[in-house]
C-alpha cells in the first residue's frame, strides 16, 4: 500500500442520529466528491487540494454522487475494485491527519493484511503502545476506512464497536461485511 501525505485540514459536519443511522444535518451527498454503491449502503469520498480528506460509510439511501474530480473518481474506482476483491489496494494521496500516536496505529493497521484479524490489545502491543484503549480510540477516528482497514481490528470479546459507534446497528453491520468480505477465520464469531 502506498500512502502520500498533503498538507490540509479535516472538515467535519456536525451530524445527529435518527433511527440508529448517523446522519448529517445537512444534504449527505452535497457534502462529498462523490458517493458510490457498497454493498452494505454508500460510500461517501470527500477531497481536499490534491488530497483525500475523507472516506464516511452511509446508509442506502443516500443519494448518489458522481465524482466531481479526478481524485474522487480514483477513490472511487480503487474502492469500487476492493468491493469485488478484497485483495485490490489503494494508491491514494491522503491529507496528514491525526496525532503522532494515531498515524502510528493507523500505520500498524495497515500491516494487517486482509483475512486477518487483531485485537485491540494485539495491536498496541505490535505498534509498542501500552493502552489497548487508546488503539480503540484511535482506531475508531481513522478518517479513511477502507483504505486504513480499521475493521481488521476487534475486542478481545468479539466484534467491538466501529467508527465510535458500539452496539448493534448499521456500522457494525458494515463491519462484519468487510470482514465476511475478506474471508476472515472466524476467532470470535461475528456478532
Amino acid at each position: 500500500m502506498s500512502v502520500k501525505m498533503e498538507s490540509g485540514v479535516l472538515e467535519i459536519a456536525r451530524t445527529t442520529r435518527h433511527h440508529g443511522v448517523q446522519r448529517s444535518r445537512t444534504k449527505e451527498a452535497a457534502m462529498f466528491n462523490a458517493v458510490i454503491d457498497a454493498p452494505f449502503g454508500k460510500v461517501g469520498i470527500r477531497t481536499g487540494g490534491q488530497a483525500l480528506r475523507e472516506i464516511v460509510y452511509l446508509p442506502g439511501h443516500t443519494a448518489s454522487v458522481e465524482p466531481d474530480c479526478e481524485l474522487a473518481a480514483r477513490a472511487a474506482a480503487q474502492i469500487e475494485r476492493y468491493f469485488e476483491s478484497a485483495d485490490a489496494g489503494f494508491d491514494l494521496p491522503l491529507a496528514p491527519l491525526g496525532t503522532a500516536f494515531q498515524r502510528r496505529v493507523w500505520d500498524g493497521i495497515c500491516a494487517i493484511e486482509a483475512g486477518e484479524v487483531l485485537t485491540y490489545g494485539e495491536l498496541a502491543k505490535r505498534i509498542g503502545s501500552v493502552s489497548a484503549r487508546a488503539v480503540g480510540q484511535a482506531c475508531g477516528d481513522n478518517p479513511f476506512p477502507i483504505v486504513i482497514p480499521c475493521h481488521r481490528v476487534v475486542s478481545a470479546s468479539g466484534l467491538g464497536g466501529f467508527a465510535h459507534h458500539g452496539g448493534e446497528g448499521f456500522f457494525r453491520d458494515v463491519k462484519r461485511w468487510l470482514l465476511a468480505h475478506e474471508c476472515t477465520t472466524n476467532r470470535f464469531q461475528l456478532r
